[in-house]
């Protein structure tokens, strides 16, 4: 039996959510209830964030481990080879589920691991160190950020390109969460430490990338493309790091049309 915490609502066929390193479920906002109009929709906590514990023995943050908790889950819930949708380390393990071939389609956005050593030591470890320590301030300071809204477009501009959609409640629920998720640090060292490895996705695969992303660069979106020829990228005009904020609808779009990708490859479906 799965840990891992999860919501579900809609009906029609299953799409898993899987968001970023230091965020939780309800990062995916308004695309889950839009989703649900035509899909049963399950959002997930990764280990260790938001609502889901740290793993214990036999289970572990190391990549094999979390996908294996992910099948687990789609076990449990009866959900077969469902479509997934992930977003920045949600997206690389969106991709490492296509790689295995356990997923029926999957949705990556600005997936982790196409980084080059200047990229992530020099753009996005330096801004997710500063995003995790700066929670680390008196909750009276992080409710200051969230309510104004020039301190909130500042401390998350990292993260979407209009940080103004965020509601201060959000913001000071997103900011919470990411002080108290103890996956952060297993995730964040092992991404710096070690090449994340990629396989060559068994089903249909769309990579989207905003063009405003400054935490995971769009050039990096072309570097996908060269590692992953049978994926199909497209660019998310006006959309940030997390673009479910930015334009949810286009999200939608995104994941629409990477599910209709099975009728068009039925034999990506049986591989």
């Amino acid at each position: 039996m799965t840990t891992l915490h999860h919501t579900r609502q809609g009906s029609g066929e299953p799409v898993v959510l899987i968001h970023g390193i230091g965020h939780h479920g309800p990062a995916w906002g308004e695309v889950t209830d839009l989703l649900a109009q035509t899909n049963d929709v399950v959002v997930v906590d990764l280990p260790g964030h938001g609502r889901s514990p740290a793993p214990t023995k036999p289970q572990s943050y190391a990549v094999d481990s979390v996908l294996d908790q992910l099948e687990g889950l789609f076990a449990d819930l009866g959900l077969g080879r469902p479509h997934v949708v992930g977003n920045s380390l949600g997206g690389y393990f969106a991709l490492g589920l296509a790689g295995r071939g356990s997923v029926a389609t999957a949705t990556a956005l600005s997936p982790a691991s196409f980084w080059t050593a200047l990229e992530l030591y020099g753009i996005t470890g330096p801004q997710l160190l500063t995003m995790k320590f700066s929670t680390y301030s008196p909750e009276p300071v992080l409710k200051l950020f969230a309510d104004r809204e020039p301190l909130r477009k500042l401390s998350m501009a990292s993260l979407y390109a209009h940080p103004e959609r965020l509601t201060p409640e959000r913001a000071l629920a997103d900011s919470l969460n990411l002080r108290r998720s103890k996956g952060f640090w297993p995730f964040f060292v092992r991404a710096a430490t070690r090449p994340l490895k990629r396989e060559t996705p068994k089903v249909p695969v769309t990579i989207g990338w905003g063009d405003k992303d400054r935490l995971l660069i769009p050039k990096q979106a072309r570097r996908a493309a060269e590692k992953l020829p049978t994926a199909r990228i497209e660019t998310l005009p006006g959309c940030g790091h997390v673009p479910m904020l930015d334009d949810p609808q286009a999200v939608v779009d995104l994941v629409r049309s990477t599910i209709t990708a099975v009728e068009r490859t039925p034999a990506a479906v049986t591989a």
